[in-house]
């Protein structure tokens, strides 16, 4: 064939194909055998002994292109497009891919070139057209823990008579998606003919986004900003607006959670990233308002798929939820009803908690998870959370002070979630309270004993509740006078 060592080949199946970059080895492989690294396994659904197609293809001028935004230029929208299609079509590697989420980082986009991106995104899939009109949407843009609120908005939204056929994402670096939670409670993975039929006939849908082939880019793309740890904000912005382009979302409410150790850590931020989604809708042709939330601590007490589930539940069901949940859910809900014109300006929160309160949104919701394969008689009680369990007790008394929400994730993560359906932790306390010395302050859940204990040693060493007049750190000086510091975190709530 002619192939040498660092060429580019593209390695083809009957339904699958993608590029890859060749090595040589004289010693593993038969003549007539390739080898390919797991990943490439993985995304052509290969298995030992399987017969695939070989051809030597040339280096993708997108590169070209990648590199000139690396070298800050603006790009043109016939070569935002050219990236795209190369992206859909797996024509580039994984470093290739690495190179793009990078030169995205570090050199933003305009306005135009963020349009342009998003439309190649939606183009490049499948787009979800409605017979039944308006069509509503929300988002969240992450960032907070705990944010189970989607799983209530949605039943509440719909049990009013509006349309919201929400795709929904799985956890990138957090410790689970909405798509992740209702996994557990209904099947997520739906056609773009399901999304449209279930959502007509009940007017709710909450279904994963990368199940359908819906701006396909965006999902190559998240998998290559994963092992970064990395989300530009042109592509962030994207990406959200590329999937509710492609369900012919025409009125959009998002959700922007503000607060240290979010996505968004400053006011000043979260204006700007309101502005720009607008900005974006107006260009699209989606009306949408956006919502700055407090994120300074998780939204309810549950981080966790099946725990978040579990307490979406209690909420639905009328029970003891957490007040942050329902004040959250229900604000969001109102300014969507609003929107939609069934809730008078000002009114649509009350609007929203008579519906939760009647018993309405539980009763869609059913509807809902019967409509996507579930059991429609489901209560919170029957949602199974991890079996090992574990409490991390306060060694002195003090009011909490702060809530780290990135090592809450951590060790959310490192107890299996969201893989482990089980596995998250519930805070027993929140910003604010007393804490007695030996007191609770949150409890781990994992169906692993070894992640158990793994995440009991990462939960000590990050201690992610700090109270008012603990000692931070012990410096010793000459005269071994120990430093003590008192730390207060003040956070606007808009």
């Amino acid at each position: 064939m002619g192939i040498n060592r660092h060429d580019r080949v593209r390695i083809s199946t009957n339904k699958k194909f993608l590029a890859a970059i060749v090595q040589i080895s004289k010693t593993m492989l038969k003549e007539g055998e390739i080898g390919v690294y797991k990943n490439v396994a993985h995304e052509l659904g290969l298995k030992d002994g399987d017969m695939v197609q070989v051809a030597a293809t040339e280096k993708p001028k997108s590169i070209e292109f990648i590199k000139k935004k690396m070298d800050g230029h603006e790009l043109t929208k016939d070569e935002i497009r050219a990236i795209v299609k190369d992206i859909t079509e797996h024509n580039l590697s994984d470093i290739e891919m690495s190179a793009y989420v990078s030169a995205m980082y570090m050199r933003e986009m305009n306005m135009r070139e963020t349009a342009d991106l998003t439309m190649a995104m939606v183009e490049s899939g499948e787009i979800i057209e409605f017979d039944r009109k308006p069509v509503f949407d929300f988002h969240s843009v992450g960032g907070c823990p705990g944010n189970k609120v989607t799983l209530i908005i949605v039943p509440i939204v719909a049990a009013a008579g509006l349309m919201i056929p929400k795709t929904s994402s799985r956890a990138i670096s957090s410790a689970c998606g909405t798509a992740d939670i209702f996994e557990g409670i209904a099947n997520v993975i739906l056609s773009g003919a399901d999304i449209k039929r279930i959502s007509e006939q009940i007017g709710g849908v909450i279904a994963w986004g990368g199940g359908v082939n819906i701006a396909p880019a965006d999902d190559i793309i998240i998998r290559a900003e994963y092992p970064l740890r990395i989300d530009p904000y042109a592509q962030l912005i994207a990406s959200v607006m590329a999937k509710k382009k492609a369900v012919s979302a025409e009125y959009l409410l998002l959700d922007i959670p503000m607060g240290p150790n979010t996505k968004v850590p400053t006011e000043e931020l979260a204006r700007k990233y309101a502005r720009d989604f607008i900005d974006l809708g107006q260009k699209l042709g989606i009306k949408v308002e956006c919502a700055i939330t407090y994120g300074g601590q998780p939204v309810g007490r549950a981080v966790g798929p099946a725990l978040e589930a579990r307490e979406a539940f209690v909420a639905l069901e009328g029970g003891e939820a957490p007040n942050s949940v329902l004040e959250k859910s229900c604000a969001l809900a109102g300014i969507l009803l609003e929107m939609g014109g069934v809730a008078q300006i000002g009114q649509g929160k009350q609007m929203a908690r008579d519906i939760l309160k009647s018993g309405k949104a539980l009763a869609k919701m059913r509807q809902i998870v019967e409509a996507q394969g579930g059991n429609p008689n489901i209560s919170s009680k029957d949602i199974k959370v991890g079996e090992y369990t574990h409490e991390i007790v306060s060694t002195v008394e003090g009011y909490v002070d702060n809530i780290n929400n990135k090592d809450l994730v951590r060790i959310a993560r490192a107890l299996g979630a969201p893989k482990d359906w089980g596995a998250g932790l519930v805070l027993n306390k929140k910003k604010g309270r007393l804490v007695a010395k030996g007191e609770v302050l949150f409890t781990l859940y994992s169906n692993n004993k070894k992640k158990l204990e793994d995440a009991v040693l990462l939960a000590h060493k990050l201690q992610p509740i700090t109270l008012e007049g603990m000692v931070i750190e012990h410096i010793p000086s000459y005269h071994a006078m120990p430093i003590t510091t008192t730390t207060t975190n003040v956070v606007k709530r808009l």
